[in-house]
């Protein structure tokens, strides 16, 4: 996918840090609570361009993990202060344990059961008994729609404005398609066009509470959020 490979420097322009505070806020709240006591340090699986990290760090010690060793530069950028590891959430090993772990919508490219209970297999493996999991898809299976969305920044020199377009080629399997079509504006005024294809995973509640269990997590629950979402919250036994 070009927007965390070569088109990885542009990410702050399509989606700025500053737009996650809401949602930072609201997944700092789940965090706090999902273990039997508040975090201290959190890993993040699939942490990306550090958005979200630029607001949780103010109330937890982060270590940021990300698959794209260009989405890791973009977040040391805005978030020196937090430590960042290379690594795929599917088979990510550290060798210690975590108060609390989070995976935001990076779990959405796990396009498989196989390879979303690898995920939640990785977070077991780093959290601490008793601890905390919060993880936020983008969709389940029940409250899936077809969608566009657009937008973009400007920069210092540079700027970018983008179509989303959402939807599902066969209803049948457990996966659909993302098309972005990218408008990137240079120093020197000209403009080029990018196309790019993410295909997402898109699995039923009971899947994901299913697949939490088998993982080793106890307790998951289903917490809905302000822009309707299901988002999962479970506990280490």
């Amino acid at each position: 996918m070009k927007l965390y490979d070569e088109l990885a420097s542009w990410f702050h322009l399509l989606t700025a840090p500053e737009e996650y505070a809401e949602e930072a806020a609201f997944a700092r709240d789940l965090l706090m609570t999902a273990g039997d006591v508040p975090p201290r340090t959190v890993l993040e699986l699939g942490s990306g361009g550090g958005n979200n990290a630029s607001h949780l760090k103010a109330d937890f010690e982060l270590t940021l993990t990300d698959i794209s060793p260009g989405m890791l530069e973009l977040s040391r950028q805005i978030n020196p202060e937090c430590e960042h590891v290379e690594g795929d959430m599917r088979t990510l090993r550290l060798g210690r344990l975590f108060d609390a772990v989070f995976i935001h919508d990076a779990i959405c490219y796990m396009t498989t059961e196989g390879d979303l209970l690898r995920a939640m297999e990785t977070a077991a493996a780093h959290c601490r008994p008793r601890g905390g999991l919060v993880i936020v898809p983008d969709n389940v299976r029940e409250n899936y729609k077809p969608t566009t969305d657009d937008g973009g920044h400007d920069g210092p020199e540079r700027s970018l404005r983008y179509l989303e377009w959402h939807w599902d080629p066969d209803p049948d399997d457990n996966m659909t398609t993302v098309d972005y079509a990218y408008l990137l504006r240079g120093a020197d005024g000209s403009v080029h066009v990018e196309h790019d294809r993410h295909l997402h995973g898109l699995f039923s509640r009971d899947t994901w509470l299913r697949l939490l269990r088998e993982a080793g997590f106890a307790e998951p629950r289903v917490v809905r959020d302000a822009y309707e979402r299901d988002l999962f919250v479970a506990r280490k036994p």
